[in-house]
C-alpha cells in the first residue's frame, strides 16, 4: 500500500485553512491543522509529518520563528505562505529554513503541485549512490563530515548534493536554481541561492570546512578541494 503523506497546516484564517487542506487533498495528502504557533509546535513534536505548510503571519509567534524552531530539530520540508512577494521577504523565509514559498493569493492547484514537488524531491531514492568528497559524504537522505551529521534542510541537502555531483567543477546559477527550486533564473533568484548556500557553508564551517563552497564569478559555485 502506498504511503499517504501527512501535512501539518498552520494558518489562523479558517477560510485559508479550508483552501490549503482542499488543495492538499487533491494530491492525496492527509492533514492536521493548527491556528497558532504554540499548538502547531505541540502537534509537530507529537507526530511525524512529511510536510509543514506554514503561514508567515501568525498570532503569538511568527511563522518564521516557528520555521526556525522546526529546523533546529528536523529537516522536514517547509512550505511558507506569505502575502509579501518582495525578494527580501523570500530571502527571510529561506534564512529561516523554508524549502519553498507560495505568495497569497494563489491558485489551489499551484499550492498542491508545489507541495507534492518538494515532498517528492526530499524523498530518498534507494538506487541513488552516495557522493563522497574527502570527509564529506552525501546521500539523498543526509550529509556527514567525518561521520558527523550535518543539520541541513531538504533544500540545502539538494544544493550540496548537486555541487558534489560536479566533482569540483563549477555549477551554474541556473543549474543550482533548477536543482533547488525547479525554477530558472529570475528576479531575486541569485540572492535566494546565495542565502541558501550561506546556510550550507555555515554548517560545513562548523565541521572544519570553512571554504568548502566557493563562488565562481559570473558562473555559479563549486565545491572546493576535499580539505575544504
Amino acid at each position: 500500500m502506498e504511503h499517504q503523506h501527512l501535512a501539518l497546516v498552520v494558518d489562523d484564517e479558517p477560510q485559508m485553512l479550508d483552501i490549503v487542506t482542499f488543495a492538499l487533498e487533491t494530491q492525496a495528502f492527509s492533514h492536521v491543522s493548527a491556528k497558532d504557533a504554540v499548538t502547531a509546535w505541540q502537534l509537530f513534536r507529537a507526530r511525524h509529518f512529511d510536510l509543514v505548510v506554514l503561514d508567515v503571519m501568525l498570532p503569538q509567534s511568527s511563522g518564521l520563528s516557528l520555521c526556525r524552531r522546526i529546523r533546529e530539530v528536523s529537516d522536514v520540508p517547509v512550505l511558507l505562505l506569505t502575502a509579501k512577494s518582495g525578494v527580501q521577504d523570500r530571502i527571510a523565509g529561506l534564512e529561516a529554513g523554508a524549502d519553498d514559498y507560495v505568495t497569497k493569493p494563489f491558485h489551489p492547484r499551484e499550492l498542491a503541485l508545489r507541495a507534492e514537488a518538494i515532498v517528492r524531491r526530499s524523498a530518498p531514492t534507494p538506487e541513488s549512490s552516495e557522493l563522497v568528497h574527502g570527509p564529506l559524504r552525501i546521500s539523498q537522505e543526509k550529509a556527514t563530515v567525518h561521520g558527523r551529521y550535518l543539520h541541513l534542510s531538504a533544500l540545502e541537502l539538494r544544493l550540496l548534493r548537486r555541487l558534489a555531483s560536479a566533482h569540483g567543477q563549477p555549477v551554474s546559477f541556473r543549474d543550482l536554481l533548477l536543482s533547488g527550486w525547479q525554477i530558472d533564473e529570475g528576479p531575486g533568484g541569485r540572492e535566494m541561492l546565495k542565502t541558501a548556500l550561506y546556510r550550507v557553508r555555515k554548517a560545513l564551517h562548523g565541521e572544519g570546512l570553512p571554504r568548502a563552497i566557493r563562488a565562481v564569478r559570473g558562473v555559479g559555485y563549486e565545491l572546493g578541494g576535499p580539505g575544504g
